[in-house]
Parts: C-alpha cells; structure tokens; sequence
C-alpha cells in the first residue's frame, strides 16, 4: 500500500461515513453540524458563572423580600442557564440533525415536566392524607 492509495476513497468508506463521495478533512465544517468556537466556549461558561453566582448572592444577603419571590428568581435563572447550557455547550438548534436533536430535547423536556408535577402532585396529596390527626380529630374519632 502505498501512500497515494490512503487517501483514494474506498467502500469502507462509503459504508462508514454513509455517503458516496470522498471524505476529506477539508469539508468537516460542512456536514451540518454545529461547530463551536473557543468564543462560545467563554461566552457560555461566562454566563453559565453569572447564572449561578447571582442566586446564590441573592440567597446568601437575603435581598428579596420573601422567599417565594427569591425562589421564583431562581427558578427563572435556573430555566436560563439550561437554555445557556443547551445552546452553547450541546449545540442544540433547530439547524442541527434536520431539527431532529430539537425534537428531541422538546420531546425530553415534556417528558421531565410531567414526571415532576405528576410527583409533586403524589406527594402533596399524600402529604394531605397521611397527615397525623390534630387532638380534636383524635378526641372525636371512634
């Protein structure tokens, strides 16, 4: 073999990389998916940062005034920098896969939001049922 014959494409190839013509390294950047720069790398991890050092400032120095607003804060934070994380550490977009890994991700998404509020829902119901009888319950129960 020599090294001429390396770089002719081959049926091996063909069946790995699942198309008919050669596979260069030149036309990497072409294949439809999204390749990140060292840029986005920083701007997420920048943002990824300032997505967790803000709620936790805000619940260190008590700065809202009640907790349900500095909770409903960081859950609006958390919900952010899960888009951040997705957008510029996986890539996902509408772009990539034919908008398969987008179809994905939502079908995920609906799938983590119905397990959660199916479990909370269990748990507060049973939570309301198996509370322990208050002495006047206690008193008049047979």
């Amino acid at each position: 073999m020599t090294a001429a014959d390396l770089h002719k494409p081959s049926a091996t190839a063909d069946f790995v990389h699942g198309h008919d013509e050669p596979h260069g390294h030149d036309d990497h950047h072409d294949d439809g998916i999204p390749h990140a720069s060292f840029r986005d790398y920083l701007i997420g991890f920048a943002l990824s940062v300032l997505l967790t050092a803000v709620p936790f400032w805000l619940v260190m120095n008590d700065v809202l005034p009640s907790k349900q607003v500095t909770t409903a804060v960081i859950v609006v934070f958390a919900v952010v920098q899960m888009l951040v994380h997705i957008v510029y550490f996986l890539h996902l977009d509408t772009r990539s896969q034919g908008g398969w890994n987008m179809l994905a991700a939502i079908f995920t998404v609906v799938l983590v939001v119905i397990t959660i509020a199916g479990s909370l829902w269990v748990m507060f119901h049973m939570n309301e049922n198996m509370m322990p009888m208050s002495p006047h319950e206690m008193r008049i129960a047979p």
